[in-house]
């Protein structure tokens, strides 16, 4: 959700700009960082310098209420003009209108704001880019070194200039400037603390003798540019720049080094073995944070910026990521696309092919996340497909290792065509299946192969009672992940056989498989496996009888979905499953509350019109919604749509609709509705065909 917010500057000149911020307070160009917002571009302006002189005096008051007559006395130190009073009314007006322009006429302002005596500015804590830099500069005193770096660099990108820089000689200001300038130094020298813990003495140097050129009174920065020095195997600068400290130290403030410089100076020249590891015993997670920021820094360095690996390391870590929580599933998926578009620019379809196939993250739900993103990704992959030789022509497929390298390629193109066209009711997508999954058999990959069975699990709903199908793929999928080491494909396995066994109504199978998954999501940090095991501890309640526990159940995991960065999974799951508790007993038209039209239904609204307009007694309504219907998405809960259409068909008699649905559902005569999803089911598939027969013979 998305608002208009105005943002106020003054680490620098003072401004005030226009933005388009989301619900949690950040613009819509910077949803990654949580409190620290991206520069707006649309300034407002702000008139002459008493405006602004006003607006920073209310700043600098931090939403408390500034009185009239202090602000008369802050702009005019010397001698009020007559009149000042007014003046001072007249800026606040002026800057009334240019902050809030849509304000009706006589409506209170909502930010700067008259308050008893006086005026207050009534700014939000994410707003002042003073207050931001003090939260992060804050939240970054309590992190560790690996994650306060980050925090660090953005609180002090905030700075544009000296705080209230327009204002530097007035006395209002001056203690408020200087804290800030204070707090600014600190965290310079904080930043590079944390380098050094990770490591990165080579990378603290350049800053630190910058810091030092305009700052040479601070000892600290002296210490630790010695330290960073050192730790760069460059003994005699260190030694030079703690001789340098304390000539800066004698001659510009007639005082000697403090005790922290004076015994770093004792432990160089003595080379103690303590100076070249960080303070303190680091564990496992800080080793890996420090190794980590040490190798992505060799990596920046030696891997040319246009280099063609980084495409193929970038979507490896966007694959990676992806697995890694919603918030990381969501950031590669908005970054996906541009890898592979700059992929193309190189005309090689090899590369192109490597950099769409490599996004081999396992897909269990058939709806996708973004259906014009998947959209562009297979209309790639064919252009892509197109490109390559064909099969039989030259290197296509004669057994030399460069045919080989273009038929791991082509499968992993079609594997991706086939996970990206899930859901659909073209043709295009088993083909892609089938042609993934013959490559990677006859090429005895496995890393293929889990892959190219990921598209054919996504095409196995080409019709209703394909669970046993989708159990046989789980299980090569558990196989083949537990003997290749491929863990993620391996906890898909468990998740298809999870959601196969449940239609099935094998729950004891489908419970082993659950259970394992979350065992591996456990050991290997895979979050997202929880939302599907919880809503199958929801579905097991409801499937045996628990109606009343189901119900909290269903919330309860569904208040994992906002953050779970599925969409696809998310919109209308909660109502459906809700909705399904009462079909318990067979085929019915549920109460006029458990169909609120307004709900979010999502995908299924189409399904669920017809009932709500029976359980409001509009029988033309509902007919006439029915006839409507679409052929509900080849998914995991095509047969779930299904069972709606039948039982609205069964309350308004319509035969046609009865004998369509009584061809669909045939095939699936001993699965549990809906349950082949792992989420919800509408009970037993045969209480609806029986129904049906019954009202076809009537």
């Amino acid at each position: 959700m998305e608002r208009e917010e105005v943002l106020f500057g003054v680490l620098g000149p003072v401004t005030a700009e226009r933005a388009t911020v989301d619900s949690a307070g950040r613009t819509a160009d910077d949803r990654r960082a949580p409190t620290v917002l991206s520069t707006p571009s649309t300034p407002i302006a702000l008139k002459g310098p008493r405006h602004r002189a006003v607006l920073a005096r209310l700043v600098v008051a931090r939403r408390r209420v500034v009185p009239v007559a202090r602000l008369v006395t802050d702009l005019w130190p010397d001698a009020p003009p007559p009149g000042a009073v007014g003046a001072v009314q007249t800026f606040v007006a002026a800057l009334r209108r240019a902050l809030e322009p849509d304000r009706p006429p006589r409506a209170p302002a909502r930010l700067l704001v008259t308050e008893g005596p006086g005026y207050v500015l009534r700014a939000g804590p994410d707003t002042v880019d003073a207050w931001r830099f003090e939260t992060a500069v804050g939240e970054a005193a309590k992190l560790p070194p690996a994650r306060a770096l980050p925090r660090l660099d953005e609180a002090l990108e905030l700075w544009r200039g000296p705080a209230y820089a327009d204002f530097a000689h007035e006395e209002w200001v001056r203690g408020e400037r200087a804290r800030l300038a204070e707090l600014r130094l600190r965290s310079v020298e904080r930043r590079a603390g944390a380098q050094l813990d990770l490591g990165l003495a080579a990378e603290a140097v350049p800053d630190l003798d910058a810091h030092l050129a305009d700052h040479p009174w601070r000892e600290d920065a002296w210490r630790l540019l010695a330290l960073a020095l050192y730790r760069t195997g460059r003994q005699g600068d260190a030694l030079a720049v703690l001789r340098r400290a304390r000539s800066t130290l004698v001659e510009q403030l007639g005082v000697d080094p403090g005790p922290a410089l004076r015994r770093l100076e004792a432990d160089v020249l003595a080379q103690d073995p303590a100076l070249g590891a960080t303070d303190g015993p680091a564990g496992p997670a800080e080793t890996a944070a420090r190794l980590w920021t040490r190798a992505a820094a060799a990596y920046d360095r030696t891997v040319a910026s246009g280099a063609r690996a980084r495409l193929e390391t970038t979507v490896g870590l966007l694959r990676d990521l992806a697995v890694t929580g919603g918030g990381g599933l969501a950031a590669a998926r908005e970054h996906r696309m541009a890898a592979v578009a700059a992929a193309e620019e190189f005309g090689d379809p090899v590369l192109t092919g490597r950099v769409i196939g490599a996004f081999d993250v396992p897909a269990i739900w058939t709806r996708g996340d973004d259906p014009e993103l998947a959209r562009r990704i297979v209309a790639a992959a064919e252009r892509t497909l197109a490109a390559l030789p064909p099969p039989d022509g030259p290197g296509g497929s004669g057994g030399s290792g460069g045919s080989r390298t273009y038929d791991a390629v082509r499968c992993r193109l079609l594997a991706t065509v086939a996970v990206e066209t899930r859901g659909s009711h073209s043709s295009r997508g088993p083909q892609a299946a089938g042609q993934a999954e013959a490559i990677a058999r006859r090429l005895d990959d496995p890393a293929l192969l889990a892959f190219a069975l990921n598209g054919v699990f996504m095409q196995s709903f080409t019709r209703a009672g394909l669970a046993p199908r989708r159990a046989e793929i789980g299980a090569e999928l558990v196989g083949l992940g537990a003997r290749h080491g491929l863990v993620t494909f391996e906890v898909l396995g468990h998740l298809i056989g999870l959601q196969a066994h449940a239609a099935l109504g094998d729950f004891r199978a489908a419970a082993t498989h659950a259970t394992a998954a979350d065992r591996l999501a456990d050991r290997h940090e895979l979050p997202l496996v929880g939302v599907f095991t919880r809503w199958y501890g929801a579905l097991r309640l409801a499937a045996a009888g628990d109606l009343a526990g189901a119900r909290p159940a269903y919330e309860t995991a569904a208040a994992d979905l906002p953050d779970s960065g599925m969409p696809g999974l998310t919109h209308g799951l909660l109502p459906l499953a809700l909705l399904s508790l009462h079909f318990a007993g067979g085929p019915r038209v549920p109460a006029r509350d458990a169909v609120d039209p307004a709900a979010d239904w999502g995908p299924y609204r189409p399904w669920i019109t017809p009932l709500a307009a029976l359980a409001s007694g509009d029988r033309p309504a509902a007919r006439t919604a029915l006839r409507a219907l679409p052929d509900p998405a080849r998914d995991l809960l095509y047969e779930a749509c299904c069972c709606l259409e039948a039982t609205a068909a069964l309350e308004l008699g319509d035969r046609a609709v009865l004998t369509r649905v009584h061809e669909r559902l045939l095939p699936a005569s001993a699965e549990l509705a809906g349950a082949g999803s792992g989420l919800l089911t509408l009970g037993p598939v045969s209480r609806y065909l029986t129904a049906i027969g019954a009202a076809l013979r009537d």
